[in-house]
């Protein structure tokens, strides 16, 4: 309906454009607009393509949007519980209703013909094909929009692909060899599209040329709301690519500059927990919230939601029996004097569950029918983390350790405290601290299996694990990575075989 609506609008508009040659050549069937017509209406005329643009945004965060009816279709929130389960640094601790038990059990993650599989694989690969029809009715790949509004729709749908094309490297490939062939190629134009597996680094090629145009582009964009990406979010996206390629010189620039330059500040020891003033991690005006979404009564969010899935103050499975809760092995490293260890309860069907940290700000048990609780992407902390890792592997252990306490000045109860933990650090030590508190500080956000795979770590699960606690994955092992789905395997012959 949205696309109809869409080249409605361009039909119209190509009604005032004139009496041009081209449209009064009587041998040209005028009933089929061209891709060329779209790019030169949409030029003068940028919100017959911002329609799309917002769609895109819309479908981030639609509940079932790739389904239509599973409660853990969730767009990247969904994805990012998948993660969190992957790297088990959140364990799923009661299993009444099932949704998670396949990703939990790690049985998903090497059948192929597991839903989750496709749900990944649609979402991300839907972000790409809408993101080229963007592109495409903005001039294709190559173009060089001159309005104002049409470079930032531009560089808004370049990020979008550079964001789908990241996750779906990090999803999909279970090694870190550059060499591999691991996705089809797609960028909207028949001459460069591949059907078959193409090498990780040209992905990685298409991900830093789009963000690097992307961030060019939005250079002097001033967004209406943080769900749109500006220029400090595709820095932050570049930065993630960066490091995740083993580029750490670059991640570390990057990260410097989200430090220093952008307006956001880290998230303060009151808002990291409750019952500090502004707690929770609930709302998109947080100052350290660089990309979120900000959920109303009219967008009629229910159950099937991030939220519906991971708050006990919801009206969730979280309350009604799927618990999602921090692994035992990693709380007993946050140390008691740390704010980020009350995050989570202590006693009860609570216990270690978030429940100080994502939470309706009512706080009574199973409330929150409507969801009005925000949706948080990207916080400028990570960067912090991120330039303390991108320092500590490019051998500069001084600016490693230097950012490193100043994000745990406010999480340890003062600098003297931070000092103490950090100075003595060094060599492997540093960037396993680094490591541990990447763990820590993004505990449920999805960041945890990114970090994971840069560092190439092993995960031992805790006791609080329903299935397969106690046992240790290495980051490249079959089960911490999904598959290509079946329906690709049977309708891309190009396709052979998993990565």
């Amino acid at each position: 309906m949205k696309k109809n609506l869409i080249y409605l609008l361009i039909a119209t508009s190509l009604l005032g454009v004139g009496c041009s040659q081209d449209f009064l050549d009587p041998v040209r069937d005028t009933r089929v607009i061209t891709a060329e017509e779209i790019a030169e209406v949409a030029e003068f005329n940028p919100a017959i393509v911002q329609g799309g643009l917002d769609g895109l945004y819309n479908f981030l965060i639609e509940p079932s949007g790739v389904t239509g009816s599973r409660h853990y279709d969730l767009g990247q929130k969904g994805v990012d519980i998948w993660l969190d389960l992957l790297s088990s640094d959140m364990a799923l601790s009661a299993n009444s209703y099932g949704w998670y038990q396949n990703t939990a059990n790690l049985v998903s993650t090497v059948d192929f013909t597991r839903e989750e599989n496709r749900i990944v694989w649609t979402y991300y690969y839907k972000v790409i094909s809408t993101s080229n029809e963007i592109i495409a009715q903005l001039g294709g790949n190559n173009a060089v929009p001159s309005s104002v509004e049409a470079r930032h729709i531009y560089g808004q749908a370049k990020a979008l692909r550079a964001y789908a094309y990241y996750y779906l490297i990090q999803i999909f490939q279970r090694t870190n060899d550059l060499s591999q062939p691991i996705l089809p190629y797609a960028v909207g134009d028949d001459s460069l599209n591949n059907p078959a597996k193409v090498p990780a680094s040209q992905i990685y090629d298409l991900i830093e040329s789009d963000l690097l145009q992307a961030i060019d582009l939005l250079d002097d964009y001033t967004r209406p709301s943080k769900d749109k990406i500006d220029s400090w979010v595709a820095k932050g996206l570049l930065a993630y690519a960066y490091s995740s390629k083993g580029d750490y010189a670059s991640a570390k620039n990057i990260c410097s500059d989200i430090i220093n330059s952008s307006p956001y500040p880290l998230t303060t020891t009151g808002e990291l927990a409750f019952p500090g003033a502004g707690s929770g991690f609930n709302d998109v005006n947080t100052p350290s919230w660089m990309w979120g979404f900000d959920l109303t009564e009219e967008l009629g969010h229910q159950l099937v939601d991030w939220w519906g899935q991971m708050d006990y103050y919801t009206y969730s499975y979280a309350w009604a029996g799927d618990r999602k809760s921090i692994d035992t092995n990693l709380l007993s490293n946050i140390p008691a004097g740390d704010v980020r260890r009350t995050q989570f309860g202590t006693s009860g069907t609570t216990n270690r569950m978030p429940i100080n940290k994502f939470f309706d700000p009512a706080r009574v048990a199973g409330q929150q029918y409507v969801i009005t609780t925000d949706l948080i992407f990207m916080r400028v902390d990570e960067f912090y983390l991120l330039y303390a890792e991108s320092a500590a592997k490019t051998g500069d252990e001084a600016t490693a350790k230097d950012v490193l306490k100043q994000l745990l000045e406010s999480r340890l109860g003062g600098l003297a405290n931070a000092s103490a933990y950090v100075d003595p650090l060094s060599g492997q030590a540093l960037k396993n601290a680094i490591y541990l508190q990447t763990r820590i500080e993004f505990w449920g956000e999805g960041k945890s299996y990114l970090a994971m795979r840069r560092n190439e770590a092993s995960v031992t699960r805790g006791t609080n694990h329903v299935f397969r606690a106690g046992e240790t994955f290495a980051f490249d092992s079959d089960e911490l990575s999904f598959q290509i789905p079946q329906a690709e395997i049977l309708n891309n012959p190009a396709i052979t075989g998993q990565n």
